[in-house]
């Protein structure tokens, strides 16, 4: 008989828990009727951070995606007026992606869907162990490795 594998079942639990967290965070979305899916909410929340409208190639790095993914997000969100393309005003050929008025009406509403997810996802959890865990988390996110 083997002995079980420590690390394989963390992997196993965290990819279920990002599952898990993906279909509730889809869920919360459908429920507000915003008809943005959740790769397209996660470019209007990058989109948001920037101070001016940023270029398709900036927004592809920022996401770690292919920037033909970009435009596929991009086409969409345009679409329904939530994006709009607009010239660079130094080089005409660079196309900078900025909010509308009604992308910005979307991003709050996003982050009321993001907010209720995640009231859901950690309900089992005291406030101890929500702080517990945001340490964790800290520190998977950011890789630093401790020293021993």
């Amino acid at each position: 008989m083997s002995t079980p594998d420590p690390e394989g079942v963390l992997a196993e639990q965290l990819l279920r828990l990002t599952r898990r967290v993906h279909r509730i965070q889809k869920r919360h979305l459908e429920w507000r009727d915003l008809g943005v899916t959740p790769a397209q909410s996660r470019l209007l929340r990058t989109l948001a951070h920037y101070d001016s409208p940023p270029r398709m190639a900036d927004l592809a790095q920022r996401l770690e995606v292919v920037p033909r993914a970009v435009t596929t997000l991009v086409d969409g969100l345009e679409a329904h007026g939530k994006v709009r393309r607009v010239p660079d005003p130094s080089n005409r050929r660079v196309t900078r992606i900025e909010l509308t008025d009604e992308g910005r009406a979307t991003l709050s509403e996003l982050h009321g869907a993001r907010r209720s997810a995640a009231e859901e996802i950690l309900a089992p959890l005291t406030e101890k162990e929500r702080q517990v865990l945001g340490v964790l988390l800290d520190t998977l996110v950011d890789g630093d490795i401790p020293k021993r």
